[in-house]
């Protein structure tokens, strides 16, 4: 049970996600599909309380004196990835945009990146889940693949 609680609750985390939640999983013992549906989960669970509360502690706490600088750096990440994905939705829309967004395991990518940008442009809460649950869902793929080495395959 120890193994499923520190892979789910590390999903949770910003920047982490599922990105390290996966190969942890893996690494502790769990199966690809276990690995593949804890850390999914995981990193969800979080996705309505970013959309509607995130942004909002971000501006609050953007002048305060020790936390401020902080608040400011992930309010201005929040803007960028609004921008972002403004200017990719030309390919597709923004749904498409936040779904690859979120599915591309880069630095700085992921669902609380996305769901922050999201809420900066006001996607609408139930757009924004699916786009971002979508996106999650392939970034897993993407990892879960990576991590048992399928891509070396095809040498990368």
């Amino acid at each position: 049970m120890k193994k499923y609680l520190i892979s789910f609750f590390l999903s949770m985390v910003p920047i982490i996600e599922l990105r390290g939640g996966i190969p942890l999983a893996m690494g502790l013992g769990l199966s690809y599909w276990q690995a593949m549906l804890i850390c999914v989960l995981g990193n969800i669970i979080p996705v309505p309380f970013i959309y509607y509360f995130a942004r909002k502690i971000l501006l609050w706490g953007a002048d305060k004196k020790y936390i401020g600088k902080a608040f400011r750096f992930f309010l201005k990440k929040g803007e960028r990835g609004g921008q972002k994905l403004t200017k990719a939705a030309g390919r597709g829309g923004l749904f498409v945009a936040l779904m690859l967004f979120v599915g591309i395991p880069l630095p700085g990518t992921g669902a609380w990146t996305g769901t922050l940008a999201a809420s900066f442009l006001n996607m609408g809460i139930k757009t924004t889940a699916l786009a971002v649950s979508l996106g999650i869902i392939i970034a897993a793929c993407i990892m879960a693949l990576a991590t048992t080495g399928v891509f070396s395959i095809f040498g990368f």
